[in-house]
């Protein structure tokens, strides 16, 4: 292709490319890592510079909205594209609704771009905005984890259908898109096309592609998934207009990809948050946290962005976050293996409790400080084990970061990070050493506006807070 790229695209997005760029719908089915947002900007880009479309929604999960806005567009999108971007926000100011008009200009040419969060799209006001953006024009509608609308039943999903039927091109973007059963490709083709699969309702697909039994709940008959069938004919289907790419297909990605999801805190967090910035002291159900020193308090605050809260006395309280949330989001995305590290021991226990109840008690093992000793072992084994039922190795750079081989995995999940750059890199070389046959993607999950953000950049500018930043100079740092 001689399209004028701004960053050089690798061997397989071009081959997403080709397959895609002028069909009126298309799934780009690639694995975290693999770069699909970089191929649906070029494709937009494309299809704008051909006079095919001059507006896009782009409809992403919550921890990734920001990261379209203010880093993917900004560095794919080709310069000679003009255009305005603009960020769903759910308060309107005066600023942002000034912009939302400029969004809805029809005589304005340049290529209008809004991006929202998928749960923009379950209230009445972001359905209002998005229907007056897509019914005039020419628009494409994409949707970035397009597995958030597999349940065909929730509102969102049935909005975003609705929505769909004013796009002229739709793309659906997912590194895994049957997370649980085959049964989640309905609404995300739903969404493309309601020919695409030739089912008119889900029920029907379903009768095609799971075998059913009738069981007895509280004195009433319901029916569940017992097992799978056809899915081969599926598999064909899908290959008429999707395209499907694996970290290990792609030999020209680099050794080590860098990713970040961002969260929000809740209304809690961030009273207590403010507080303990303010005033080095904070205070959840009659239980006090006040700090003597600059380090302590950015512990403290910290704490507070990983949704815990210790007090004076030792006793740790949860605090409602969205965190937890994230990491199962992200979990949900990926295939195969993958290590979880986080920094406080209180967070490894509620991750392991989260993971057992989405995927069973024999999916993950840990590798931390109370991990019994002669369990450490078999708990590498079983990870290590490609066979073996467990997905997942949840542990602290502090105790798993040092002389272990965990190349099962070419993802790995910083839950929370720690300040010194040592341990971040031991943690990181746990996966991506000899045996790794992969591209290892990092994910880091980081709370906006927060000590996690600063504690992310340095340790990414090879800085080591621990022994370089102390006293004095870290209260102005925080």
């Amino acid at each position: 292709m001689n399209y004028k790229f701004k960053t050089k695209p690798y061997a397989h997005q071009l081959t997403a490319l080709k397959k895609s760029w002028n069909k009126e719908t298309y799934a780009y089915f690639m694995e975290m890592g693999t770069g699909k947002t970089k191929v649906l900007i070029d494709n937009l880009a494309m299809l704008y510079d051909k006079g095919k479309v001059n507006r896009a929604l782009i409809v992403a999960p919550k921890g990734v909205v920001k990261t379209w806005y203010e880093q993917e567009l900004p560095n794919h999108l080709p310069g000679h594209v003009e255009n305005v971007s603009v960020l769903w926000q759910s308060n309107i100011t005066k600023k942002q609704q000034e912009k939302l008009t400029e969004l809805l200009d029809v005589l304005d040419h340049r290529l209008k771009i809004l991006i929202m969060n998928v749960e923009a799209l379950s209230t009445s006001k972001g359905v209002d905005f998005a229907h007056r953006f897509l019914y005039v024009s020419k628009p494409l509608m994409a949707i970035d984890e397009s597995t958030t609308i597999k349940n065909p039943s929730a509102k969102r999903t049935k909005n975003i259908i609705k929505l769909s039927e004013l796009a002229h091109y739709r793309r659906i973007m997912t590194g895994s898109p049957v997370t649980k059963n085959p049964l989640d490709l309905y609404s995300q083709c739903k969404f493309l096309s309601p020919w695409l699969l030739d089912f008119t309702s889900y029920y029907a697909f379903r009768n095609r592609y799971a075998e059913m039994k009738t069981i007895n709940v509280s004195g009433r008959q319901i029916q569940i998934v017992a097992g799978f069938k056809n899915l081969g004919e599926l598999s064909d289907q899908l290959k008429n207009f999707s395209y499907r790419v694996l970290k290990e297909d792609c030999l020209d990605l680099p050794d080590k990809i860098y990713m970040k999801r961002q969260i929000k805190l809740s209304h809690d967090q961030l009273k207590l948050y403010e507080q303990m910035k303010k005033q080095a002291l904070a205070t959840l159900n009659g239980k006090q946290s006040t700090t003597v020193n600059a380090l302590t308090q950015l512990m403290r605050l910290q704490q507070i962005t990983c949704g815990h809260f210790k007090s004076d006395d030792g006793v740790t309280q949860p605090i409602t976050n969205n965190r937890i949330t994230e990491l199962m989001n992200v979990l949900d995305e990926i295939e195969g293996k993958a290590i979880i590290w986080a920094h406080y021991q209180y967070d490894i226990t509620t991750i392991i409790k989260a993971i057992h109840k989405e995927y069973g008690p024999g999916s993950v093992v840990d590798y931390y400080g109370l991990t019994p000793q002669d369990e450490r072992q078999n708990n590498i084994r079983k990870f290590q084990n490609p066979s073996n039922s467990v997905r997942f190795i949840v542990g602290t750079p502090q105790t798993g970061g040092y002389g272990i081989t965990l190349t099962a995995a070419n993802t790995v999940i910083y839950y929370s990070n720690g300040y010194d750059l040592e341990k971040r890199l031991q943690s990181e070389d746990r996966a991506h050493r000899i045996g790794q046959k992969k591209s290892v993607t990092y994910v880091d999950l980081i709370a906006e506006e927060t000590v996690d953000e600063k504690i992310t950049k340095a340790l990414r500018k090879k800085i080591n807070i621990a022994s370089e930043v102390l006293g004095e100079e870290l209260k102005s740092w925080i």
